[in-house]
């Protein structure tokens, strides 16, 4: 399991502690008492305590049969996710919006992942998911000419990334607003493919490079006060 990366004890707990926080969270979910969830996991209810306590690392076959259990995968109970949307847990207590300056929003863009796009189209305000590359600053993605991800070179834009986590209550959101660019030199565009680290999901034939250069960039964390 990965922990925060000061090492220190108290962040240690805090990491065992968001694995038995995502095991409660999707026990009610599914509408199970601990004891059922034990049952289901085929274990006694004080080792399914020991096991969340312990964040899984001492028995992964248990970790294993829990995620089962739970209908999910031991990565989802160890680093989040999941299907359906985010945000549905309720709102933790002592919790507060905190801004983030430009550089800590740049460094949760991180490298590449999934953003989404927004922009005008010529029937009204569209959003849609794009998997990206950071190269020089700039956002870079890939798609296919004509389609609403492409967008207008010269139009402005907005680009959002985000991260919940449900089982804490608490996430992270990060904006960017920036100018397109369609990138057809043939040197750049070999450059890219080289480069970029984010291929479409969706494939297909997807040959049209996209670059948004960012013009204001901001983020908000909600997080324990």
């Amino acid at each position: 399991m990965t922990t925060p990366s000061d090492g220190s004890p108290d962040a240690a707990t805090a990491a065992l502690g968001v694995l038995a926080a995502r095991v409660a969270l999707r026990r009610r979910q599914l509408g199970l008492s601990h004891d059922q969830l034990a049952t289901r996991a085929d274990m006694a209810p004080r080792y399914l305590t020991l096991l969340t306590e312990l964040g899984g690392e001492f028995d992964a076959d248990g970790l294993q049969r829990l995620a089962r259990a739970l209908e999910t995968t031991p990565q989802e109970l160890l680093e989040g996710g999941g299907d359906g949307p985010p945000g549905q847990a309720l709102a933790a207590p002592g919790q507060g919006l905190r801004r983030l300056g430009p550089e800590e929003s740049r460094d949760r863009l991180g490298s590449h992942g999934v953003g989404r796009v927004g922009l005008a189209t010529p029937d009204g305000p569209a959003v849609v998911p794009v998997n990206y590359t950071v190269l020089g600053g700039a956002i870079v993605y890939r798609t296919a000419p004509g389609t609403v991800a492409a967008a207008e070179p010269g139009s402005q834009v907005a680009f959002e990334v985000d991260q919940v986590d449900d089982a804490l209550s608490r996430g992270w959101s990060v904006l960017v607003v920036g100018t397109v660019e369609h990138v057809t030199e043939p040197a750049a565009v070999s450059r890219l493919a080289e480069q970029a680290a984010a291929e479409p999901w969706a494939g297909g034939e997807r040959h049209l490079w996209v670059r948004i250069h960012p013009t204001r960039v901001t983020g908000r964390a909600i997080r324990a006060t």
